[in-house]
């Protein structure tokens, strides 16, 4: 049986030491610039993966980040375990009881912010795969699908940052955004979830469709009724009698990895056991706001990079850019979801401008779509050029949201000036 000899550990204790020192230190130089955090963590793998240590130091590259070997495996783990909490803690912001309290506005805003962007980016990529590469026709439906999810998702982590750093997360259009996205994520992991099902059916390493759907439909509605009953009742109890903040954060993530490994056993990924229990968790009342937030700042603050320094040192960013694929994805990442979600907040009541602002909202990808490209990229669903060309499409929708937001926002609020002096 293979174990990490004494030099290995070593060059694996100093990969993560770099690891983290770099990616911190960028994403806080980002930060000050008001850059995305996971810009700074994407950056430091651009740095130190083949688009520039590569090249520029062959040597050094392949023996602290070595694509083969027991270091290998170990990083590859250490990323796969930290996209699991990731998707935990993703899963604790979705309160699907905000969703409905929202009524109509929210409804009509998360449906046609997913039904259009789904749409456009199936229909193109379904009738036109030579615009992405694709010529295998067994995965053209498959690819279809995917880049319609790609597209609708939204990021909840990144959007909510964003309306908390502009104080209106809790204004009318700020609620409708999260609430919106929240129903967006939930269904587009849901969607994703099954399409890696089909991918695995399709080579004959799972089970049959349906008896996939059967068990995660019991399993979501387990976790979500007796589950989350179970969870609540203990949470108290949990957080009084247990070590502070120990004991909830073990209990917490233990069920995580249960999850994830029973969405995993039966040809899912255990990013969806991971979210559903993190739907479950953080629905709770009797999860008191500190918990909430050691368990975030515990995930994204340590294993969130090791994930997205890892994407840099899979990929060669210059040799992979398209810049006539990045434009189109980009184009329908735009035109898609600020229309099906303006319209949607249109149709829900709100006016032109505030509509606007919505759809806009609800166009930052950041992190999840990241995510996504990078699960798809381990699938095969998808190639490096197409997975590059989704990594700028998310730091571009997210760097922009803010402003536009911003923009529109003061336009209805000058609009409502001119009226009331005529």
């Amino acid at each position: 049986m293979g174990k990490l000899s004494h030099h290995e550990f070593i060059i694996l204790l100093i990969s993560m030491a770099v690891m983290l020192i770099l990616s911190r230190v960028l994403a806080e130089f980002g930060r000050k610039l008001k850059f995305p955090i996971v810009m700074g963590e994407i950056l430091a793998g651009i740095i130190l993966g083949p688009t520039v240590l590569g090249l520029l130091a062959p040597n050094v590259f392949t023996t602290y980040f070595p694509s083969i070997g027991n270091t290998s495996i170990a990083l590859d783990g250490i990323a796969k375990i930290s996209v699991v909490m990731m998707l935990f803690v993703t899963g604790m912001e979705v309160q699907l009881p905000l969703v409905l309290k929202q009524g109509k506005a929210a409804i009509y805003t998360s449906t046609m912010g997913m039904i259009i962007p789904f749409a456009s980016g199936f229909f193109i990529a379904y009738y036109f795969p030579s615009l992405f590469g694709v010529s295998d026709e067994n995965y053209r439906l498959l690819f279809a699908l995917f880049l319609g999810t790609a597209l609708s998702i939204s990021a909840l982590p990144v959007i909510s940052r964003i309306l908390i750093d502009m104080n209106m997360f809790k204004t009318k259009i700020g609620t409708i955004i999260i609430a919106s996205a929240m129903f967006n994520d939930l269904i587009g992991w849901l969607i994703f979830s099954f399409i890696l099902g089909m991918l695995n059916t399709s080579t004959g390493e799972a089970q049959s469709v349906w008896i996939t759907i059967a068990s995660i439909c019991g399993f979501g509605l387990f976790m979500l009724t007796i589950g989350k009953i179970i969870i609540d009742k203990s949470l108290p109890w949990m957080q009084k009698k247990l070590s502070w903040p120990g004991g909830i954060l073990s209990i917490s993530l233990g069920i995580c990895f249960l999850c994830g490994a029973f969405t995993e056993s039966i040809g899912l990924h255990a990013i969806l056991g991971a979210f559903i229990a993190g739907i479950a968790f953080g629905d709770s009342v009797h999860l008191n706001q500190k918990a909430r937030e050691i368990i975030h700042q515990f995930v994204t603050n340590i294993f969130a990079p090791f994930f997205f320094v890892s994407i840099g040192l899979k990929v060669n960013f210059v040799s992979n850019f398209e810049w006539q694929l990045v434009l189109v994805i980009v184009v329908l990442a735009y035109i898609g979801k600020i229309v099906g979600a303006s319209l949607g907040a249109y149709l829900g009541g709100f006016s032109k401008n505030e509509s606007l602002a919505v759809g806009v909202g609800m166009n930052a990808r950041g992190a999840m779509e990241i995510i996504l490209g990078t699960l798809a990229l381990n699938a095969g669903l998808i190639n490096t050029r197409i997975f590059v060309a989704l990594v700028v499409m998310a730091l571009i929708t997210s760097l922009t949201s803010g402003p536009l937001i911003h923009y529109f926002v003061g336009k209805e609020a000058n609009d409502k000036k001119s009226m009331e002096l005529l």
